[in-house]
């Protein structure tokens, strides 16, 4: 069995249940399957060979969900592309990816013209066009190819900005393993809506397949403000939704939020970053006991480990992400290689057919990241006596201050606690005295005084673990997909010392 196969059984069960809802269209599955064939077709056309990359570079809409599910009925590989990254990456993830096709919209096609590859437009008419695609395709079905588990589905890329991308390449195995945690964990069945409102080219793409096999409708929406956001979730009766932490809290914020109610809404997941457990508590007092999370990487796709709403409605589990899920194990490792009991902080290790087989034509990557059946995640952590897995921060982001370890995930869990703090990062800064100073950028809900934030921290933690300077900022500083981006952070402060000559 294959995630496409599922798709294909859900049309044969519920032919006229719908399938898609996307600005008014709605397309049952029966149609969506008709249109999903045809482009399949079609893609076979233009190159034939099982196990070819096609590249999607496109922002959330109907004509993406229907090639992101002909690529699979192709047997083709998904590399998904976000159009907001830079200029120069988007192309070099599909020459190096050697992507036979690409289907964008007309803003990007120019990025991939110089390419030795096939552009295909959305939203556009006549040749080289989407609609020109699927129209040469109709009638016809695709010829059937059936991967082997281990067959790279999808090569996702993660990492940085800088030098060679690293593609994880996950397998069909990993898909499966993500569909049935994903039905299993969050109770999905036919007739439930779900709505796409992230990015479909990464979490929240991972939706799409368990929602379609259990008979279920995706409404599907595109950079939506938060404002809009809350509308659709009331008045769509949307059951199951992911979204980022941030925006989240964007919602929450919002002062007529209190107008809307969320009677349908089961499970609203957050995931891709932490979410401070004030901002948690003050997310189910406006949205209802339907708050949950999960924690996963590229390499072990969204839901290794999750907390479902009613377990995180327990006011002492609102820090945690979770426990490991239903086909995944789940660990904390020391540098030995030995598993820690409850209570210990090591890297946090996953295994079992969750887990990617590697990076794209690196092998290097590979080894050091694949050791002995364990991926090593790089992320710190400790379970608690439940269970329940606590995330203490990035192990190359551990700020060692005066020989003592100060991880940033305890401090900001503090920060957020005090009532002017709506957000916050820790990050360490090398100092003279200290080896590493404890700094803290913040976003506040009102102005305060910087040494009573200081103060707060050091009642709860101590003065080794406080800040030693806090930078106040209108927006932390976050990529195109919302993830905190660190690095920024220490660079600014810097540049601030070398600007004023110190040193």
């Amino acid at each position: 069995m294959t995630p496409i196969e599922m798709f294909f059984r859900a049309a044969t069960i519920w032919p006229e249940a719908i399938a898609i809802e996307w600005q008014g269209q709605r397309l049952q599955y029966k149609q969506l399957l008709a249109r999903v064939t045809a482009v399949a077709s079609a893609l076979q056309q233009i190159e034939s060979r099982p196990g070819s990359r096609v590249g999607i570079c496109a922002f959330n809409d109907l004509d993406h969900l229907i090639a992101f599910l002909a690529t699979f009925a192709a047997r083709k590989v998904w590399v998904p592309l976000y159009p907001r990254l830079g200029q120069t990456e988007l192309p070099t993830m599909v020459d190096f990816t050697e992507a036979s096709i690409v289907i964008t919209h007309e803003g990007s096609r120019e990025l991939f013209e110089s390419l030795d590859t096939r552009v295909v437009t959305l939203g556009a008419q006549g040749k080289e066009s989407f609609a020109e695609l699927e129209s040469s395709g109709m009638g016809k079905r695709p010829e059937q190819h059936v991967p082997g588990l281990d067959s790279v589905h999808a090569i996702k890329f993660t990492g940085g900005t800088t030098g060679l991308p690293k593609g994880v390449m996950q397998p069909v195995r990993a898909w499966n393993t993500n569909i049935v945690t994903q039905i299993h964990t969050w109770g999905m069945s036919g007739g439930d809506r779900t709505l796409i409102a992230a990015p479909m080219t990464h979490g929240a793409g991972t939706y799409i397949m368990p929602t379609l096999a259990s008979g279920g409708t995706l409404v599907i929406v595109d950079r939506q403000k938060p404002e809009q956001l809350i509308e659709v979730l009331a008045e769509q009766k949307i059951a199951t939704v992911f979204l980022s932490p941030t925006v989240i809290q964007l919602m929450a914020d919002i002062p007529s939020v209190d107008a809307f109610s969320f009677p349908e809404l089961r499970n609203l997941i957050y995931g891709a970053g932490p979410m401070q457990p004030q901002a948690v508590k003050k997310a189910q007092g406006i949205f209802g006991e339907c708050i949950a999370t999960t924690y996963g990487q590229t390499e072990a796709p969204q839901i290794a480990t999750a907390l479902s709403a009613k377990d995180l409605a327990k006011p002492e589990l609102r820090a945690s992400v979770g426990r490991e899920t239903l086909l995944t194990r789940v660990a904390v490792m020391n540098e030995d290689g030995m598993l820690l009991p409850p209570g210990e902080i090591g890297e946090v290790v996953i295994r079992g057919d969750l887990v990617m087989t590697g990076y794209w034509r690196q092998p290097d990557k590979t080894a050091e990241t694949l050791i002995e059946g364990w991926l090593h995640t790089g992320d710190l952590g400790t379970f608690n006596e439940v269970g329940c897995l606590l995330l203490k921060g990035r192990s190359k982001d551990v700020i060692i201050s005066g020989g003592f370890n100060v991880y940033p995930g305890d401090v900001e869990k503090i920060l957020t606690s005090h009532a002017d703090v709506s957000d916050c990062a820790v990050f360490g800064v090398p100092d003279d005295k200290w080896g590493e100073a404890v700094h803290a950028a913040v976003e506040l809900h009102r102005e305060v005084d910087a040494e009573s934030l200081i103060e707060h921290v050091k009642a709860s933690l101590g003065s080794v673990k406080a800040p030693k300077k806090i930078h106040v900022y209108e927006s932390l500083p976050r990529n195109a997909y919302g993830k905190l981006q660190r690095q920024e952070l220490v660079d600014a402060v810097a540049s601030s010392a070398e600007g004023k000559g110190e040193s």
